[in-house]
């Protein structure tokens, strides 16, 4: 078993707070807005039992360095590819939750030779009218409430209601956690212009990697019509739906999701990946 970290990684300017354990095939978990390697902490460990697991918290998140810069998805995947290179991987199999799929979008098209798949959670592959409204909605609480009601706002979206309600106690508990962790509200707004920017939809049909497309029916934040988009755009791309799950799936159904993620990534190992998942 790998140190579990976390690992101080320098890269350009700043520093990356990284987790490596497991061992295996090496598989890249990267988060979404929030940017903290701790959304992925009951799945990481349950692939890990298989695959050599590596999260990370973005630049600017969690312990990695609180850096004012110019925040795009282009920078991002550069950090990540700054990681694999610190932790001497050559290539990897990525999964990209929200944010973290826009990255991904990005390093497939970029630096395919580093990616041996892709999953796409809950991500989009441009901007729509509702996207737009919705983020500048989100700035603007950020910017005239502040930081707590900013993330209050954040997880009423993420969660199924009936979810929240019957979880009151863990949905406190994971604002005050979020709150305590929040970034320079300037790192926060330059990452939400960073989301809005995201656009590769000209480009998608150029991806030539095994995918998997995962979306949940109820997901509030990333619609499931910005995975259909995904499906249409790249050729092959298998998909799997979660009728319950909103935003944050991945956290819901942390067992099934785990699961998927295995057999797909078996599928692609066997080399009959686009008949997984779907």
């Amino acid at each position: 078993m790998r140190n579990s970290g976390p690992i101080a990684v320098p890269v350009t300017g700043g520093t990356l707070a990284a987790w490596d354990v497991g061992e295996g095939e090496p598989l890249m978990l990267i988060s979404g807005l929030g940017g903290r390697a701790a959304f992925w902490a009951n799945i990481a460990p349950k692939l890990a039992k298989s695959y050599r697991v590596i999260t990370h918290d973005h630049r600017g998140t969690g312990s990695s360095s609180p850096d004012k810069i110019d925040y795009s998805i282009s920078q991002m995947a550069d950090d990540v590819i700054a990681l694999m290179d610190a932790l001497g991987v050559q290539r990897t199999n990525l999964v990209g939750h929200s944010t973290g799929g826009a990255i991904a979008q990005y390093l497939a098209l970029h630096h395919p030779q580093r990616l041996s798949s892709i999953i796409l959670s809950a991500t989009w592959a441009g901007p729509s009218p509702y996207f737009i409204n919705l983020f500048k909605q989100r700035r603007s609480i950020l910017s005239t409430l502040g930081a707590r009601a900013y993330l209050a706002d954040g997880i009423l979206r993420a969660y199924p209601p009936a979810y929240s309600n019957a979880n009151a106690a863990k949905i406190s508990a994971s604002e005050a956690d979020r709150l305590s962790q929040f970034p320079d509200q300037a790192i926060e707004l330059s990452r939400i212009d960073a989301v809005m920017a995201h656009d590769l939809r000209q480009s998608l049909s150029k991806i030539d990697l095994p995918v998997l497309i995962a979306s949940a029916d109820d997901d509030q934040i990333v619609p499931r019509f910005f995975a259909d988009e995904l499906a249409e755009r790249i050729a092959g791309a298998a998909s799997h739906r979660f009728k319950v799950g909103g935003h944050f799936f991945p956290q819901m159904h942390a067992d099934e999701y785990a699961a998927i993620v295995t057999e797909f990534l078996q599928g692609v190992l066997r080399g009959n990946w686009n008949e997984e998942g779907s």
